[in-house]
């Protein structure tokens, strides 16, 4: 699975994880396309598709692919996947454990790594996130 791809999983799982969709966390999805290069066609696609597939052979593929990955990206997906987590002010425990399996139990990266990515994330799209609430009609409809 390529890094589009995996990075579209993982988001789809996460956002999945606490059983609530919110509009935050789509606005965050559409800036992840955005920001990574994403096909955001491809991506709405994926979304729709992803709810019919087994859960558990998702994750498991997915963590296949991350460690495949070079340390540099690895850090990059679960860091987005905090800021996503991160959208509604919190991260809900599901979020928490979903990412903490992937990078300490699946992949064992250092923590300060992530936080040091995850806050150059934020700052680049956090003053983004309120126009992005306008345009997610479509996006949203594929959730």
């Amino acid at each position: 699975m390529n890094y589009s791809t995996l990075l579209t999983h993982l988001y789809f799982m996460l956002i999945h994880a606490d059983g609530k969709v919110n509009e935050r966390e789509i606005a965050l999805g559409q800036l992840l396309v955005k920001h990574e290069g994403l096909d955001a066609e491809e991506f709405n696609v994926q979304m729709i598709l992803l709810k019919s597939k087994d859960q558990s052979k998702l994750y498991h593929d997915s963590v296949l692919s991350l460690k495949k990955l070079d340390r540099e990206k690895q850090i990059n997906c679960v860091a987005w996947l905090c800021v996503v987590a991160n959208a509604d002010g919190f991260m809900d425990r599901t979020e928490w454990q979903f990412i903490y399996k992937l990078y300490h139990t699946e992949l064992h990266l250092p923590l300060d790594e992530v936080m040091n990515k995850q806050k150059e994330l934020n700052r680049i799209q956090r003053p983004a996130i309120f126009s992005a609430f306008h345009d997610h009609a479509t996006f949203a409809s594929s959730l």
